[in-house]
């Protein structure tokens, strides 16, 4: 037996003991570092001698992890072979692994094992193995029928200015980046690191990535509920509060972002009262999940940017190819806060009651997300020798996989740059996530033994 044998061999007998958590966070791991490789060939690049490894690693990690972080312009920088590459790692990272490789299950007319059920389970953030099968059918008709149209509508808009090869490969591009939430464009052939900027008069182009955005960061989950009970009454809570939480930031950001920027003669105050509705609205958006770029974050006002890095720490849904610690995480908060003011015990939502451990399990999250985004902000801002309020942008970027760039990234060095590929990653699989597959065990975690109650003082 050869020694790649022997290799495959024992990580599969390893594969079968590990917990589906861990599984889900070492497959990644794997799939960054085989596309950082393939990143690294002297065919990916267009200048000769190739790409050194950090910017690959970045480049991949930032992929996978739907960030759209990039140190590098991906269109002047990757060639075509590399550009394929990245949208590849991107639909991986969007929809995960788990998904794709399901894809050959039902080719195959194959039966999806138990333990791969559980891992399709934890990878969607599912809270029940029931209809898993039949909901990755769903998504997987679902995700290629939205991008499809997508790339149809985009390519039809891009053709008549690229040409009919290179307009196609544009147009599904960024229909895919959108949908999936990643923020990547090759649309740097105007300018480099542009982003949406060139097309911001374009409604059909940007109304077209922010309906994608929407609906890839609306959740898997709650496409199922919509398709089966297709009533609003009919609905589960977990579905009516990701819909009227996205409604609400959706509109209440635009509105914000047109308020605060309406006389910046530098980002929207010298365009018309139509142009500066859409790009508030793409703003907003695009802002919470995506990080394309149609304003330019460095025009905004500084008390502007600090309502971006609220909605880039909130993201998007669970279950969804978006990050952040979510919608229904803050509504959670909001709600159970407002509940207490009221004196009321428990939190009652549409007629039914969140559990307790539900409420301790967003403020974990969220008081998780800030101690990181905070302590990552900080350290940059003492290394790196740019303002706290800059850092901290680019950390809530980072670890909210929304993408968005001030230019930070340009003038940190290699820790620094380590430390935003970490927090990509961390953002991605989620914090709780990694703890509960690396740091706890499970007899620890399930001991019956119960502690004499006391009261502290709050507040």
């Amino acid at each position: 037996m050869s020694i790649v044998t022997k290799t495959i061999t024992w990580g599969a007998r390893r594969t079968k003991r590990m917990p589906p958590t861990q599984i889900i966070i070492l497959v990644f791991l794997a799939i960054i570092a085989a596309g950082a490789l393939l990143l690294t060939l002297p065919v990916a690049t267009r200048a000769p001698g190739g790409t050194d490894l950090l910017t690959a690693l970045f480049t991949a990690t930032s992929a996978v992890s739907v960030t759209g972080l990039t140190l590098v312009d991906t269109y002047t920088h990757w060639t075509f072979f590399g550009q394929a590459v990245i949208l590849l790692l991107i639909q991986v990272g969007g929809l995960g692994f788990m998904s794709i490789i399901s894809i050959f299950y039902f080719l195959l007319d194959k039966r999806i094992g138990l333990r791969d059920r559980l891992v399709i389970m934890e990878s969607m953030n599912l809270d029940e193995m029931s209809g898993v099968v039949a909901l990755l059918r769903h998504v997987l008709i679902g995700t290629l029928l939205f991008e499809f149209v997508g790339a149809v509508i985009l390519s039809l808009h891009f053709i008549p200015e690229f040409g009919l090869a290179a307009g196609i490969w544009r147009g599904t591009f960024l229909a895919v980046s959108a949908f999936c939430n990643a923020g990547f464009h090759i649309l740097g052939g105007h300018d480099m690191f542009s982003s949406l900027a060139t097309y911001s008069d374009s409604p059909v182009v940007l109304l077209t990535m922010a309906i994608l955005i929407v609906i890839g960061s609306t959740g898997f989950y709650v496409w199922e509920d919509i398709l089966k009970r297709r009533r609003w009454k009919r609905l589960h809570v977990h579905s009516k509060l990701v819909l009227l939480i996205t409604g609400i930031l959706v509109v209440l950001g635009a509105l914000m972002y047109l308020l605060m920027e309406g006389q910046n003669p530098n980002s929207l105050g010298l365009l018309p009262i139509g142009d500066q509705i859409m790009l508030s609205l793409f703003q907003s958006v695009s802002t919470r999940t995506a990080g394309f770029d149609v304003i330019g974050q460095l025009t905004l006002t500084e008390d502007t940017r600090l309502l971006s890095i609220f909605l880039m720490f909130i993201g998007g849904s669970s279950g969804s190819t978006a990050g952040g610690v979510k919608t229904v995480t803050i509504g959670i908060l909001i709600l159970s806060a407002v509940s207490v003011m009221r004196g009321r015990h428990d939190l009652t939502v549409f007629g039914k009651t969140i559990a307790p451990k539900q409420i301790l399990n967003a403020a974990t999250l969220v008081v998780i997300g800030m101690i990181f985004t905070v302590g990552g902000g900080i350290f940059i801002f003492r290394t790196a020798g740019v303002s706290l309020a800059d850092a901290l942008f680019e950390t809530v970027a980072a670890y909210g996989t929304a993408g968005l760039s001030i230019g930070v990234i340009d003038e940190v060095g290699t820790i620094d740059r380590i430390l935003l590929m970490c927090y990509m990653f961390f953002g991605k699989i989620g914090i709780t996530s990694i703890s509960i597959a690396f740091l706890m065990h499970s007899k620890k975690a399930h001991a019956k033994i119960s502690y004499p109650t006391e009261s502290v003082i709050i507040g």
